[in-house]
């Protein structure tokens, strides 16, 4: 049996003004071992996040991630995989959760596949996450960590470049019970939008990159995260999340939709940190966080 561990980060995308664009590593963390048992079949079993819920067998989204990377290399499909993930980043809440599972499966998969897998590079492993997810912007930073500027060419190859936000920058997350699935948020954004606020929103994004990894002066910050290109069209749909992002910004807290929703990502300050909680009800958790600047890690376990 040969076994590996991957460890990947949940993400926040969009930032608000960055579009399918900007993505942010967070330090909250999935684990998964995958072995190659020899054996006929597939085992999954799921701790924390998503137990007794998600599929447990082929349907299992790293499952149908490791089978697509096989097959990308050329590599024969195992008959026997067995999967433990042991989950923290919550299911449908914006948070990356599924780009982590896209990413753990393919990462798994090159790992497991010796002179096949160490062929494989960095670049196409990037491209098979953007391509099973559909957008490059949550792949890019849960597998590179830190603040990811992320894109798609002419010929549709993603592309992404990493830089490290400032020390002074700690994510609060606020998810609340309630969840959105990724389609239903994208399916409320409008096919055009007026040139105004797409030049709006161009200037915010530039001013944000600033902010996060220049400036991270709150009355900057709060400027940096507006947007007008996809929260106002989505808030129909989480009408709490837009609520909060709205209470939170009044108080002087940058806050916005992390990437779908309907979780809400602040950026506070030491002096703001405190004005988070009273704006919160029952139905949110709030998590503190940190920027994970390493990304997703591969490890086997005879190597610690």
């Amino acid at each position: 049996m040969t076994t590996v561990e991957i460890r990947v980060p949940a993400t926040s995308a969009n930032l608000g003004p960055g579009f399918d664009a900007l993505g942010l590593a967070l330090t909250l963390h999935d684990e998964v071992e995958a072995t190659l048992t020899g054996e006929r079949g597939v085992q999954v079993t799921v701790e924390g996040e998503g137990q007794g819920e998600v599929d447990l067998g082929e349907g299992h989204l790293i499952v149908r991630a490791m089978r697509a990377t096989f097959d990308r290399m050329g590599v024969a499909q195992p008959e026997g995989v067995r999967l433990r993930c042991r989950n923290r980043i919550p299911h449908a809440r914006g948070l990356g959760s599924s780009s982590a599972a896209v990413c753990a499966g393919i990462l798994a998969a090159r790992a497991l596949s010796g002179d096949a897998g160490a062929a494989f590079s960095d670049d196409a492993v990037f491209a098979l996450a953007t391509e099973m997810e559909g957008h490059p912007d949550n792949v890019a930073p849960c597998l590179s960590g830190g603040l990811v500027v992320a894109w798609t060419d002419h010929l549709g190859a993603p592309h992404m470049v990493k830089l490290v936000p400032d020390q002074r920058i700690h994510p609060v997350a606020v998810v609340p019970s309630a969840r959105l699935a990724t389609e239903t948020a994208r399916g409320l954004l409008p096919k055009d939008v007026p040139h105004k606020d797409a030049a709006f929103n161009a200037g915010r994004a530039a001013l944000l990159i600033a902010a996060l990894t220049l400036r991270p002066e709150p009355e900057l910050l709060l400027a940096a995260t507006e947007d007008r290109l996809h929260q106002p069209y989505r808030a129909p749909a989480m009408r709490g999340s837009a609520d909060l992002v709205e209470r939170l910004r009044a108080v002087g807290v940058p806050a916005v939709v992390s990437g779908a929703g309907p979780t809400v990502l602040a950026f506070p300050s030491p002096d703001t940190q405190d004005l988070i909680a009273p704006e919160v009800g029952n139905d949110w958790h709030i998590q503190q966080m940190d920027v994970d600047q390493v990304g997703a890690t591969v490890r086997f376990p005879e190597t610690r």
